[in-house]
């Protein structure tokens, strides 16, 4: 379902000279759909005449500066950035007409108040400074998301003790939440709310088109004696955007961790049937919607990690990833889907029926080559579309290779997958499995350890080998334990006869010591795979010696001198000297 949003204006001088309110809403034009909509509602103060002005340009200046934000930056962050801006500027205009009419008792200053929403996929993020009101229309009940920044009606400045323009810099209110479907925002100066009480306010809201509901709530409270300017804004949300990064890592702070759940159990409509997964980390527990009849696994923290941020963004991280990834390549990945308005925090996958390949190696299921080649490229296939979308998994491994009752293969746990917008706590984690990592990420050099498409590649070409033989190329290999990389693996067909020669090869050059000898891209080994024998890859080199082990020259050199040693003791010791 598409973002979509009914938005409905009205704003009215009433009784006063001056009109001084100003609201405006813009709609995200073509590429900017990242920073999504953006509304303000702006009540003018001033004793001078100015306080138009300062409305006018507080409202135009962050609706025309907020798409010229870096798409990457928090809406809090770029909404206060923005905010601070205008009210410098405004404090410099007011200090400067103030220089210039000294002698002018009623001054030249023009301050504002501000409401600001933000709506981005899923969430809302409110900006506040002032006496301007928003109210969120919800489930039948209406909420006043704000407070005022006022002393009271009859002191100076209007009673405000906040306002853009009033001190060299101001303190803003911020409030983000998750977007429903049928939701009312109401933004209101205090022409409108301070006549109209909140029942009356919600039930004007609710009826007709947003733009029908905002001229009756000013008209209403002009015909209630209102004294003021009198401006509502009505927004409707008629249907939402896939979930944003930001969405789901607001998701991951503001949920709850659900307790321990219990079979029979239920979480959000999910019956609970069963907890298949425990780490201490995470727990995963297959669930059933009573409705469809549906099986889904439901993935969430352990209840000891539940006030760990980092394990919560990444969490939200792979939920974002697997959405997003999954979406578009369906067939080669474990469909994640958004959960509908949850109470907890969690992530929800499709149940497969089926196996990994590390559960059925385990079982000692036997596979033929062609079964082995069949999946192998189905697998890098799918490890190729990954990398295309600039995502580096980082676990490959047999219990992430999953054959399907449908006959699919699939690959599973984005948790450590990297994507450009990943968190810096899983940037920096040297994650994967020690015995399917390239040697280069166990070296001193920093810019070798990071993990790359390569590294995926090197991965699976270890579960290749694994899948033909039942033994790891270089054996069982622990953190920096580089001395597993010294020797050469031995070629598959010694240890299994019907494995073709030009299957051979191609096992060996994925995981050969030397990266620049493996396959570049995921492309380049698919189709070494899909020619098989008919273009067959070269035999791999032997590594030389020394670049097996770079102390080789001085073991033998060692091995040289204890000899001549051995020698020369035994010429002086045992053989017969002359007269």
């Amino acid at each position: 379902m598409s973002f979509d949003v009914e938005i409905g204006c009205a704003c009215e001088r009433g009784p006063r000279t001056e009109l001084e309110d100003f609201a405006a809403v813009r709609r995200p034009g073509p590429n900017e759909g990242a920073w999504g909509l953006i509304a303000a509602v702006a009540d003018g103060v001033s004793q001078g005449g100015l306080g138009r002005e300062a409305a006018q340009t507080t409202v135009m200046s962050l609706l025309r500066d907020w798409y010229a934000t870096p798409a990457t930056w928090d809406p809090t962050v770029a909404l206060d950035r923005l905010i601070a801006a205008q009210n410098a500027w405004l404090v410099d205009h007011n200090r400067r007409r103030q220089a210039v009419r000294r002698d002018d008792r009623t001054g030249g200053a023009g301050m504002s108040t501000l409401t600001a929403l933000v709506l981005r996929a899923h969430g809302y993020t409110l900006a506040h400074v002032g006496d301007t009101r928003a109210y969120l229309i919800r489930a039948g009940e209406c909420t006043q998301l704000t407070q005022d920044h006022t002393l009271g009606q009859l002191t100076f400045q209007n009673g405000l003790t906040r306002a853009v323009g009033l001190d060299e810099s101001t303190r803003v209110d911020y409030l983000e939440g998750e977007l429903q479907i049928h939701d009312t925002f109401v933004l209101t100066s205090d022409g409108v709310h301070g006549v109209l009480k909140p029942k009356v306010l919600q039930q004007l809201a609710e009826q007709g088109t947003p733009q029908e509901a905002s001229e009756a709530l000013v008209a209403k409270a002009l015909a209630s004696g209102g004294r003021d300017n009198a401006t509502a804004l009505v927004i409707r949300i008629k249907g939402l955007d896939a979930a944003t990064l930001d969405d789901l890592s607001r998701r991951g702070r503001q949920l709850p961790v659900p307790a321990r759940l219990k079979d029979g159990e239920s979480i959000d409509g999910f019956v609970v049937e069963s907890c298949v997964f425990n780490n201490g980390v995470h727990r995963v527990y297959r669930v059933r919607d009573p409705h469809t009849g549906r099986i889904h696994a439901l993935k969430t923290l352990h209840e000891a990690r539940a006030n760990d941020p980092q394990e919560r963004e990444m969490l939200a991280h792979e939920a974002w990833l697997g959405a997003r990834v999954s979406e578009r390549e369906a067939q080669g990945l474990l469909h994640v889907t958004e959960p509908v308005q949850p109470t907890f925090f969690y992530t929800l996958s499709d149940w497969l029926q089926g196996q990994t390949l590390g559960h059925m190696l385990g079982e000692r299921k036997a596979f033929s080559v062609q079964e082995i080649v069949a999946g192998s490229t189905a697998l890098v296939r799918t490890i190729g579309r990954l990398h295309q979308h600039g995502v580096i998994h980082r676990d490959i491994k047999p219990d992430n290779l999953h054959l399907g009752s449908d006959g699919q293969w699939r690959i599973l746990d984005l948790g450590v997958a990297l994507s450009g917008k990943e968190p810096q706590a899983l940037r920096v984690l040297h994650a994967g499995t020690p015995s399917f990592m390239n040697p280069e990420q166990w070296g001193d050099d920093p810019a070798q350890a990071v993990a790359t498409a390569q590294s995926d590649l090197f991965a699976f070409g270890v579960s290749l080998y694994l899948w033909l033989t039942g033994r790891l190329p270089y054996g069982e290999v622990e953190p920096y334990q580089a001395a597993r990389y010294r020797r050469d693996p031995v070629a598959p067909s010694r240890l299994r006869p019907d494995v073709p020669i030009w299957l051979d090869h191609i096992a060996l050059k994925a995981v050969a010591r030397d990266p620049r000898q493996r396959f570049e891209t995921a492309e380049e080994m698919l189709l070494a795979l899909e020619r098989g024998a008919s273009r067959p890859l070269g035999a791999p080199l032997h590594s030389p010696l020394l670049a097996r082990d770079p102390s080789a020259i001085w073991k033998i050199s060692l091995a040289f001198s204890v000899l001549f040693n051995l020698l020369l003791i035994y010429w002086l010791v045992f053989l017969p000297r002359g007269a």
